[in-house]
């Protein structure tokens, strides 16, 4: 063992020449880092026919398309504007922990080219003179490895319905991954633990949505286990329980909208606003739900597939008299995910892609005491429900954002009616790993009519053209097209009008560039 260790070090003393180096003092060129910088711009020039029509909603706006945020679509009007993101990381892991804690914090800074200047608030900025204070807190969380495989994060970190830790998995695979961002896709704070074994992983959580009142009983919390295990070299199936405990009354929420089953949010978002009529309310919502995949970055082989099965269920009691609660509406509703995928050429940008879901809907809401419909994170964040790796641009929500998060189904309970759609995508790489091309289309339909509509939402035509001159460097132009169908007939859904709207279309450049 001696003459081998003597002749390994001689080895590692060669020099490139030939020549014999028994000593070396040579300085390390590339020393180990406690401090690390990354970084991720996006902007991206916009035009498109759809808007808000509330002079005071200039910066932020989210929701469902002809929904309270008051957009709209129009034949004569159109939007010509640029807008840019920066997300700043920072991550900092002292040597003295040997690699066993790490702190990360994040920050974003939106704003529109020439909107505003010397102001406070997120979302501003873009001005002539600009000093406007407007960085946002994303994320400011620990983690710590207290043994082998396990980790356990502190603080406002990233909550997300897939069982992977998403400070150590491509953003990719986790919006293939578990329930894919359709309940759960934000920022929260809380702690969660996970276990990343060979074969299986654990995930628990426990998160503090609301505090209010700390001397009272009104915070809303969220508890939550997940595992999955894998069943062969490709197939990999789990499971999960969500449970929302909700005592706020509304209170609390963002901005003056509020949050939780009878708030203004709802609205927005695109869920179903329980009608309570202002009630003091107690929920108690549960989230089971099972989930599989197959091979989702086609690394073994060219077929993928994902998919998952979640049934939501729950009761929300209002007072009545004094402290006595009664129950007002039972809750039960499922939603039902298959996609899958095909990679016919040489690299991941020849594909053809399916992506199908199905949600139950509820025809009168609660006057029977029981809504059927599908429950999300969207009652009580803004956005949380976030399913955007779909290939849809307007039908569904789209991640090339950066201000305007904006949709005709903007969550999967499509404000309790239910859904039944999908997408099918066809990319192909031109120049393998350069130049990609992709070609799209969307439909989907209301499971339940609104008042004077009927049940096509719609159908999208879309597409994009992507370079990429470097690595993680990416120049891409979009377009897309959306047919409104009868269920934009109805006033209750297409804001009012007594026609139907217009249809909407939207292009846009963008220019990405993730920095390390």
């Amino acid at each position: 063992m001696g003459l081998n260790l003597f002749v390994a070090m001689l080895h590692a003393q060669i020099e490139p020449n030939g020549g014999l180096k028994i000593f070396d003092s040579e300085i390390p060129q590339h020393s180990e880092r406690e401090f690390q910088f990354l970084a991720y711009w996006y902007s991206q020039g916009v035009s498109s026919n759809y808007y808000p029509t509330n002079d005071f909603l200039k910066g932020q706006v989210f929701g469902r398309l002809f929904g309270q945020n008051t957009t709209t679509t129009s034949d004569t009007n159109t939007t010509y504007y640029v807008e840019q993101r920066l997300l700043p990381f920072f991550i900092y892991q002292p040597k003295l922990f040997n690699g066993r804690a790490i702190l990360r914090a994040s920050f974003e800074i939106d704003f529109t080219w020439g909107d505003v200047a010397y102001g406070v608030g997120g979302n501003f900025g873009g001005g002539i003179s600009a000093d406007q204070v407007n960085i946002q807190t994303q994320n400011v969380e620990l983690e710590l490895i207290p043994y082998k495989n396990w980790t356990v994060n502190l603080g406002l970190q990233r909550m997300y319905d897939s069982p992977y830790n998403p400070y150590r998995t491509l953003f990719g695979t986790l919006t293939e991954t578990g329930y894919r961002l359709m309940y759960w896709g934000t920022d929260a704070t809380g702690v969660s633990v996970r276990y990343q074994g060979d074969f299986n992983r654990w995930k628990f959580g426990a998160w503090k949505f609301y505090e209010n009142q700390v001397q009272q009983n009104d915070d809303v919390s969220m508890y939550e286990a997940m595992y999955e295990r894998d069943i062969s070299a490709n197939w990999r199936f789990g499971g999960s329980i969500n449970y929302v405990r909700d005592r706020a009354n509304g209170e609390g929420g963002p901005s003056i909208l509020g949050q939780g089953l009878n708030s203004t949010l709802s609205d927005y978002n695109g869920s179903f606003r329980f009608p309570l009529s202002g009630s003091p309310y107690q929920a108690d919502i549960v989230w089971l739900g099972t989930f599989w995949s197959r091979n989702p970055d086609y690394l073994s082989d060219r077929f993928m597939m994902t998919g998952f099965v979640n049934y939501n269920l729950g009761s929300v009691d209002t007072l009545v008299s004094g402290e006595n609660f009664a129950q007002r509406a039972s809750v039960g509703g499922f939603a039902v995910n298959l996609k899958s995928g095909y990679r016919y050429g040489k690299t991941k940008g020849d594909v053809i892609m399916t992506d199908l879901v199905y949600t139950s809907g509820d025809a009168n809401g609660i006057n029977d005491n029981k809504f059927s419909g599908v429950m999300t994170g969207n009652n009580w964040g803004a956005p949380v429900s976030v399913w955007i790796s779909h290939g849809s641009y307007i039908l569904f929500p789209h991640g090339n954002v950066v201000n305007r998060f904006i949709s005709a189904v903007n969550d999967i309970s499509n404000l309790g009616y239910g859904l039944a759609g999908g997408t099918l995508n066809l990319h192909h790489d031109f120049i393998p790993n350069k130049l990609n091309v992709k070609v799209g289309t969307a439909t989907a339909f209301s499971n339940i009519a609104p008042s004077g509509g009927g049940n096509l939402i719609g159908i999208e035509a879309n597409g994009r053209i992507s370079w990429t001159p470097k690595v993680y460097m990416n120049l891409e132009l979009h377009a897309a097209y959306m047919w409104l169908g009868d269920f934009y007939d109805s006033p209750t859904v297409n804001g009012g009008a007594n026609t139907r709207p217009t249809n909407p279309w939207t292009v846009f450049l963008g220019y990405k560039w993730l920095m390390f």
